[in-house]
């Protein structure tokens, strides 16, 4: 990891770690026993300029630590205030896009708060909103919301953010595509003038900048990931299958007992559910998360799945940001998203925290255009695991497509010293996906089909269907 002392640029009179970021006393104390003791990038880089009242502007990843980068400052400060506060008011805010990631948040708040008089709540839709008004009633120290029922609160009068200093916005990029921007421009105006604003995306489309240029007062620019990129610990690699073999191929890869804790992401909700269902005919347990469920369900199935009742979780995109399960092993897209760069979150559930994470993609042959999409956006081609179009049995001899074996590779261009991965097990089923990670994508004697830009898949024309 790149010396924290480097990327502060300061002279840290010999301490190390989170006090050589600043970060002392009782609050040092609960983030060693939380078990954080060396910071990683863009904590080295956000928290020093945090502590001198600076505003934020940071590009990261998801997984890349940031909750911690932004929370730690806010709660120094916060420690130091005391514990009096005003009724119905908040001194710190912090927006997220979705409940699963409001939740995570104030998680990892508590967990770091450990021993401080500190005060949270969650204000949040699909839960009951009478608790949230009583509990933000008295005024509370941080404030973690969704920005639709936060905007409710403040309408109605029972919360005000005149009072509140801190305003963090997480996974920017996330509260644009929901339609959220005019809320959160909304509740930033309610807050108070001289407040400190922290701004975190994944990505940086033009409406962020846009964003941040009205938000941000002469802000710090942090960035620790390049652009739209996975982390290097994930294997991706793709399965060609059309629509109505998807299903069989899951379940073959499933039965491989080295997909341990799998999430499937389904691009829709009603196909999730579909998703689901299927998997219980075929004697699989799984836990089901999407939109149209209430929050109460949704925290079950993620508790489950995070406690290990079940091993399989089926989701929409809304779990692509904000759900950190320890040891997820794969993730499979059971379809391409609409949205190429929501790839690279999903697969991002897995991989963290510097262990291996395996990715596997579903296509269809309606979705090529989706995939070379994603393959732009991850700057290169997803290795062929097996491709069934041409036998409509997703068991058939591994051999007749002179497949080869899986190793992971050692970096994101899935290249191992300048070769091609290879010589062992995948870990999702050897024998019936195929002995292969490697090769091509475009099977032999394909050739491009002249007049629409469609491949052509062992000679054929594939026929257009929904995914």
């Amino acid at each position: 990891m790149t010396n924290e002392n480097t990327l502060t640029g300061k002279d840290t009179g010999g301490l190390s770690g989170f006090a050589a970021l600043g970060i002392t006393g009782a609050l040092l104390k609960a983030t060693h026993g939380a078990g954080f003791t060396d910071p990683k990038p863009i904590q080295a880089q956000a928290i020093p300029p945090q502590l001198e009242g600076r505003d934020i502007f940071g590009i990261a990843q998801t997984g890349s630590g940031k909750t911690a980068a932004f929370a730690l400052p806010i709660l120094s400060k916060i420690i130091a205030l005391g514990t009096k506060r005003r009724p119905k008011t908040a001194r710190a805010l912090i927006l997220a896009p979705t409940r699963e990631l409001a939740v995570q948040i104030e998680e990892m708040i508590k967990l770091l708060a450990k021993g401080a008089h500190v005060s949270t709540a969650l204000v949040l839709g699909g839960v009951s909103r009478f608790s949230q008004v009583k509990k933000i009633a008295p005024g509370v120290d941080i404030l973690i919301a969704t920005p639709g029922r936060l905007t409710d609160l403040v309408r109605e009068g029972d919360l005000v953010l005149a009072d509140t200093k801190w305003l963090v916005l997480d996974e920017g990029d996330r509260m644009l595509d929901m339609g959220f921007i005019n809320d959160v421009k909304r509740i930033a105006r309610a807050t108070a003038p001289d407040r400190q604003t922290v701004l975190f995306s994944a990505t940086m489309p033009a409406e962020i900048a846009e964003l941040a240029k009205g938000l941000l007062k002469n802000p710090i620019r942090v960035e620790v990931a390049p652009h739209s990129t996975a982390a290097a610990e994930i294997v991706q690699g793709v399965v060609f299958a059309r629509t109505k073999q998807k299903r069989q191929v899951l379940s073959t890869m499933l039965a491989d007992e080295a997909m341990k804790s799998v999430i499937i992401f389904s691009r829709t909700k009603h196909g999730a559910d579909r998703v689901t269902k299927d998997l219980e005919r075929d004697g699989f347990k799984a836990a089901v998360i999407h939109g149209n469920k209430s929050q109460n369900a949704r925290q079950k199935a993620l508790n489950d799945f995070r406690e290990g009742s079940v091993r399989i979780l089926v989701a929409t995109d809304i779990a692509a940001r904000g759900i950190d399960v320890p040891g997820i092993s794969h993730v499979v897209n059971f379809d391409l998203p609409d949205e190429a760069e929501s790839y690279v979150h999903r697969i991002g559930r897995t991989g963290r925290n510097g262990m291996d994470g395996i990715a596997i993609t579903l296509c269809d042959p309606s979705e090529n255009s989706k995939l070379r999409q994603v393959e732009r956006i991850i700057r290169t081609k997803l290795p062929i695991v097996a491709d069934h179009l041409g036998s409509p049995d997703p068991q058939r001899n591994p051999a007749e497509k002179n497949e080869r074996s899986f190793e992971p590779a050692n970096d994101r261009n899935g290249r191992r010293d300048g070769r091609r991965p290879g010589g062992q097990n995948n870990g999702f089923g050897k024998k019936r996906f195929g002995e292969a990670f490697a090769g091509e994508r475009k099977p032999e004697g394909a050739k491009p089909f002249k007049g629409n830009n469609k491949r052509r898949f062992g000679g054929k024309r594939p026929a257009a269907r929904a995914a």
